[in-house]
């Protein structure tokens, strides 16, 4: 199954015009509810056509009928009337900027209803986990981009087009000929930075996504060194991370050769027209056009046309794209609703297709999952299936044996299980946030009761996303997640207690006896259950050091690996029928890692750990490998046979290559 993730490379190449689809029909409702902000706005502006008129026009028939003809009075007069003009520019902008407070403040408010109700609507009806990570960035610096962005377009084609008008007016009251001289390289510019718009925009989005995915890889590279370093990748993502440096360039150098094209639009479109004007001063003096006429055509183009022009291309290249990118991301699609439960009369056809896999010792594990991690983590080829149904490549597929299937014994726990699974994800995907590229996507997984079951991968591929999904914290984007047959989404906390037990990595110890810390989750636990959990798990030394179980604890003077055992003799006491391992055992050394897995395998119940070392995965009933293009799951033989990555790290943890068995 290729990796639902696209690539950096892919995933971004969007040009804009389907945002601009998406976001017109929003466009247009919020303009049209605002006509009266838009007329008064007008109106100012038409006092800016009028002052750029009169400015090339009041210099025209300065020189024309004052200082040429002789009358110094009248040039100077009229030199007046265009400085009159210009001073008139400053209560013009303020009523101008007055109006504006009308379309953007109202812009303001709506994108932070719109991100405040998306974000809190799911998290209210979802239960636990369904709040949107992305909504602090929205409510924040991206509204307020938004905000910026719309008042600045708005400032500059205001600006461009009634200035535009006036200064064109202005031309052709002085003489027809002028327009026929300036307009055709002022619209050759213009157009030619019209057509770099949508390459412009989809060059910047590439080079966004290749710096951003070079900065992701980047950061989890340095949080996993540890894992690195033990499992010798280090070399493998160190090449992944020269492949995403060198995209990141290649972005940056199509980006530059397209800004080199809008710089030349530039360049046409803001000296052409006056080294054209210049060219034809003797064509246009033969065809009867005075010193003044020219002279008030320079004045147009130099302070009003080329100037409003040129701010008119810088703010749609960068304002206007950025405004784009941001309201797609505020007002874009929203997460995808939960895909509906299958029908039981899809089930005899699932459980005719689990028979070649069956065959195949697969067991009763189904999964499928497409999760986002460094593709040069598992760069080594994938066997192609053998006749047998060997390999996993798109679906690993199972169902739970039922009385009659000659199902085979998983560590030597008897085949005929109860019909419903301890856990089960049907098509399980999980996003932070609405535009966010999943970490787990199309996920199916289903473990039998009474099973051991590790999972493995590489830092950031969605382990500890699996466990939380499974607890019930996060709430999937779509699919449904049930442990013991019930789903556990909306499910109130106190019922998702008496079903699972969710150990993480940081384990959690509070002021008050041993006792009081171990009976946590079962209050009514007898002393001699808490003799045996203290047994089982090797936790006498530290009971004998505090002084016994009813001795106070103090959280600061144990150590890490004194608080995790602590954590998992309180899950061991627990009646919840499922324990969930998040790296619970990371601060324990191999050999009482090796006791604690052991004791709470043995206890009654389910037991799912996501695996600090190799060796977590070869004491479990079976393996699930998250590789970021697969989930392959068996046992230890069966995925060392089948997942090139699990090889590989099995071969880094024996200190040499891990053959096929």
């Amino acid at each position: 199954m290729t990796c639902r993730a696209p690539s950096a490379d892919t995933r971004e190449t969007d040009d804009g015009s389907g945002a601009v689809r998406r976001l017109a029909p929003h466009a247009r409702r919020f303009l049209a509810r605002r006509s009266g902000v838009l007329v008064r706005l007008a109106l100012w502006s038409l006092a800016e056509t009028g002052q750029a008129f009169l400015v090339g026009h009041g210099v025209a028939r300065a020189v024309d009928q004052g200082f040429l003809a002789g009358d110094t009075r009248r040039g100077l007069l009229w030199l007046t009337v265009a400085l009159v003009a210009v001073l008139l520019g400053a209560p013009v902008i303020r009523g101008v900027f007055a109006e504006l407070a009308g379309l953007t403040e109202p812009l303001r408010d709506g994108l932070v209803r719109h991100a405040v109700d998306r974000s809190l609507g799911p998290a209210a009806a979802g239960g636990p986990g369904g709040t949107d990570r992305a909504a602090v960035s929205r409510l924040t610096n991206q509204v307020e981009i938004a905000r910026d962005s719309f008042a600045g377009l708005v400032l500059t084609l205001r600006s461009f087009v009634f200035t535009a008008a006036g200064a064109l007016l202005g031309l052709l009251s002085l003489h027809p000929s002028l327009l026929v001289v300036g307009l055709p390289p002022l619209s050759l510019g213009l157009g030619l930075f019209l057509v770099t718009l949508r390459p412009m925009a989809a060059a910047q989005r590439r080079a966004l996504a290749a710096d951003e995915a070079l900065g992701d890889h980047a950061a989890r590279s340095r949080a996993a060194l540890r894992d690195l370093t033990a499992c010798g990748t280090g070399p493998a993502v160190a090449r992944r991370g020269a492949q995403l440096i060198e995209d990141a360039a290649a972005a940056a150098r199509v980006l530059a050769g397209w800004a080199a094209v809008r710089t030349a639009a530039l360049g046409v479109a803001g000296h052409l027209p006056v080294l054209a004007l210049l060219l034809a001063v003797p064509w246009l003096r033969g065809r009867g056009v005075t010193a003044g006429a020219l002279l008030g055509a320079f004045t147009y183009l130099v302070q009003s046309l080329l100037p409003a022009l040129h701010t008119l291309m810088t703010a749609l290249g960068a304002a206007g794209s950025r405004l784009l990118v941001v309201l797609d991301r505020i007002i874009g699609p929203e997460r995808p609703e939960p895909r509906p439960e299958r029908t039981r009369a899809a089930e005899p056809e699932r459980a005719r297709a689990a028979e070649p896999e069956r065959a195949g010792g697969l067991g009763s594990v189904r999964a499928l999952a497409a999760t986002r991690t460094e593709p040069a983590l598992a760069a080594a080829p994938r066997p192609a299936p053998d006749a047998g149904g060997g390999a996993v490549t798109a679906r690993a597929t199972a169902a739970i044996p039922r009385p009659g299937d000659d199902a085979p014994h998983l560590g030597g726990r008897p085949a005929d299980r109860a019909r419903t699974a301890a856990v089960e994800l049907r098509s399980v995907t999980l996003s932070y946030g609405v535009r966010a590229e999943p970490v787990l996507d199309s996920l199916d997984l289903c473990v039998a009761p009474g099973e051991h079951l590790a999972v493995v991968g590489p830092s950031g591929i969605g382990k500890s996303t699996l466990t939380h999904l499974v607890a019930g914290t996060l709430v999937p984007s779509g699919g449904e997640v049930r442990v013991d047959g019930r789903e556990v989404t909306g499910r109130p906390p106190a019922e998702l207690s008496a079903l699972r037990v969710l150990v993480p990595q940081e384990a959690y110890v509070f002021s008050g006896t041993l006792s009081d810390n171990l009976t946590y989750l079962r209050p009514g636990a007898s002393r001699a259950d808490l003799d045996a959990a203290v047994d089982a798990l090797g936790l006498w030394p530290l009971v004998e050091r505090l002084g016994g179980l009813d001795a106070p604890v103090r959280p600061a003077e144990l150590s890490h690996g004194e608080r995790q055992l602590v954590a998992l003799t309180r899950a061991w006491v627990s009646p919840a029928p499922l324990l969930l391992l998040d790296e619970a055992t990371c601060h324990l050394d191999p050999a009482a890692e090796a006791r604690a897995e052991e004791a709470l395998a043995r206890r009654p119940g389910t037991l799912l750990v996501v695996a600090h070392r190799l060796s977590s995965a070869v004491r479990a009933d079976r393996v699930l490998v998250l590789d970021g293009t697969d989930a392959v799951c068996g046992t230890h033989d069966e995925v060392l046979d089948r997942s090139p990555l699990y090889r590989d790290l099995t071969g880094h943890w024996q200190g040499g290559p891990a053959r096929r068995r």
